[in-house]
């Protein structure tokens, strides 16, 4: 989001950069090249993303898209400890070796979640003419529908190649139904399958802070891996940089410290029910390289599928995806001679937007959409996302010291290049 009168939202971005951007090497497929010398030139995904850097660590979000070439690399080195394997069977022919029989899963148990997901979870590989890396993907439909991230397929570009991996060991290559860029989100389109276990989709307004949750996916390439973990946050705005027309991909996050690493990317976060409650999106590392690879601290970021799902919808018919909008622009509070601590304040009002109709103005500090707080900038662009266009909200806003209410009905970014 820029704070220039020039980008009409709700692209709407403040004038420092994004507060979660950076991307990450990808690392080469299976069987492909080998990875990078320590020191040597690394690919990432696309630019525009910039580091951010916080109070206490130096830290950048990571959309976990690919399978990471020195966390792979590591995990190669730390697996294959041929002494120690050779140590512990040696002990064990000195002790009694006792069966122990397998426990049916209990039911709401991450064992039991693990059994019923899987059969509808995917490692998606990506092979493009500059880079390849792997994510993951969520079955929608027994003849092949896949929802995943749009950073993962976004690698192929338009001459590459994507296959699937499915959870019986069997593969099948897959091509793009539909991208949308500003929810992060695509569909594709797995060719010649039936059969297929899809996923079932929850609700993730019904989520609450400590829920457990469970993910699972394909970090740094390893398919099939389930974490689990609660959800530590909601409604967390996550800026992870901008499409081709400078709209900022900002979406109001699940937070959780379930396990999600560079590859996760695409793959479900699911309640304890095993239903599908949001996508498994980005991280947050301690790494002050924005091109270096980093791994879970336990802050791990999903796209809420409530939000997503009349766009998944959209691509899945071979629709163009739209979003609400208010028309405006507008920037973070601190800083522009206000009294308020919080809020997004309008720097341009699109002519002819609802925003207008409703008597918005350059100055205005919004401070809450129906029941939302609206804290900054990207919390805005965040809620908005949220609705459709049509859905009527009612906007409270600061004005010379007063505070005003105003309803009006959001606008539809459709046919236009901006949102």
């Amino acid at each position: 989001m820029t704070d220039t009168p020039s980008v009409p939202p709700p692209g709407e971005r403040p004038s420092a950069p994004p507060p979660y951007p950076s991307p990450y090497p990808m690392s080469p497929p299976a069987g492909g090249p080998p990875p990078t010398p320590p020191g040597g030139p690394t690919t990432t995904r696309r630019s525009g993303r910039s580091a951010f850097a916080a109070s206490v660590v130096t830290a950048s979000l990571l959309v976990g898209g690919a399978a990471g070439v020195a966390g792979a690399a590591a995990w190669d080195q730390w697996g294959t400890t041929g002494s120690g394997s050779a140590t512990a069977s040696s002990a064990r022919t000195t002790s009694q070796v006792v069966d122990t029989p397998s426990q049916p899963a209990a039911n709401g148990s991450v064992q039991q979640v693990a059994k019923e997901v899987l059969p509808s979870v995917v490692k998606i590989d990506v092979a493009g003419p500059q880079e390849a890396g792997s994510g993951s993907g969520i079955i929608l439909s027994s003849d092949g529908q896949i929802l995943t991230n749009n950073h993962v397929v976004a690698i192929a570009g338009g001459s590459g190649s994507i296959s699937v991996s499915f959870n019986d060991g069997t593969s099948a290559k897959a091509k793009v139904l539909g991208t949308d860029p500003l929810t992060d989100t695509a569909v594709i389109q797995a060719e010649n399958v039936s059969g297929l276990t899809p996923a079932t989709i929850g609700k993730s307004s019904d989520l609450a802070v400590g829920q457990g949750v469970v993910a699972i996916g394909s970090p740094f390439g390893l398919e099939s891996t389930v974490t689990s973990g609660i959800v530590s946050a909601l409604n967390r705005p996550v800026d992870v940089g901008s499409d081709s027309q400078g709209n900022s991909t900002v979406y109001p996050a699940i937070q959780t410290d379930a396990a999600i690493n560079p590859g996760n990317s695409g793959g479900p976060l699911v309640d304890l029910n095993g239903h599908v409650v949001g996508i498994d999106a980005s991280i947050q590392t301690t790494n002050s390289s924005s091109t270096d690879q980093g791994g879970s601290i336990g802050l791990g970021f999903a796209i809420p599928i409530d939000e997503v799902m009349p766009i998944v919808d959209q691509m899945a018919n071979g629709q163009t995806p739209t979003h609400a909008r208010l028309g405006i622009s507008v920037s973070d509070v601190a800083g522009n001679n206000t009294s308020l601590a919080e809020g997004a304040q309008i720097r341009d009002v699109t002519s002819g937007s609802t925003a207008a109709s409703a008597g918005l103005q350059v100055g205005d500090v919004i401070t809450k959409v129906d029941d939302h707080q609206i804290t900054s900038s990207d919390s805005l662009v965040a809620t908005i996302r949220s609705y459709r266009p049509g859905d009527k909200v009612t906007v409270t806003y600061q004005r010379g010291g007063a505070t005003k209410t105003v309803q009006l009905t959001l606008d539809s970014d459709a046919g236009s290049s901006n949102s």
